[in-house]
């Protein structure tokens, strides 16, 4: 009998981080405020679970209301026809001790891609109220464009405003259920 162990997302200890270079001397960081995710592990290794992460694309966040609402708009996420981003996993594998590499679909404004994500566990833990917590610092890059967030323009020099690559950087805690 496979036991599974059942773990969540603890959002109010998790973040979920992008990095995108802009006019390609300086980094925008943004972030997703609202989003959930469930693991389902058969060990206390990890290896092999299974992960699933959505986040809401109106909860988009870099600091600029204006930046944001053109993030939200058909240039970009088009938050109003596809509202949601999602993961699933397709495998966890262990490289040692502390690094995994995560390998799944990303699905963004209805386009999936395979994104190879590098992970590293830093252990398990009960808090205080008795709750058994797990950390992970995740961290990957894809192209913008190959999920149909095609926007840019050309500076006065010939440079672009937005970078194509994207840098995913997460940290994320997990309770168990």
């Amino acid at each position: 009998m496979d036991n599974k162990t059942i773990w969540g997302i603890d959002t109010a200890h998790s973040e979920i981080h992008f990095k995108v270079k802009h006019m390609m001397v300086s980094t925008v960081t943004g972030a997703f405020n609202e989003f959930e995710g469930k693991v389902e592990a058969s060990g206390d290794d990890f290896e092999q679970a299974s992960i699933t992460f959505t986040a809401d694309v109106n909860s988009i966040d870099t600091r600029n209301q204006q930046r944001d609402d053109h993030l939200k708009s058909d240039d970009f996420f088009n938050a109003e026809q596809f509202p949601v981003l999602s993961f699933a996993s397709k495998s966890f594998a262990k490289k040692n001790e502390e690094e995994y590499e995560l390998i799944g679909d990303l699905t963004i404004r209805e386009t999936t891609r395979e994104v190879a994500l590098k992970t590293t566990y830093n252990g398990t833990a009960v808090d205080p109220y008795g709750a058994t917590k797990a950390g992970f610092e995740i961290s990957g890059k894809i192209n913008r464009k190959d999920f149909g967030l095609q926007w840019n323009a050309i500076t006065e020099t010939g440079g672009v405003v937005v970078s194509d690559e994207v840098k995913l950087v997460l940290n994320i805690q997990l309770v168990k259920q």
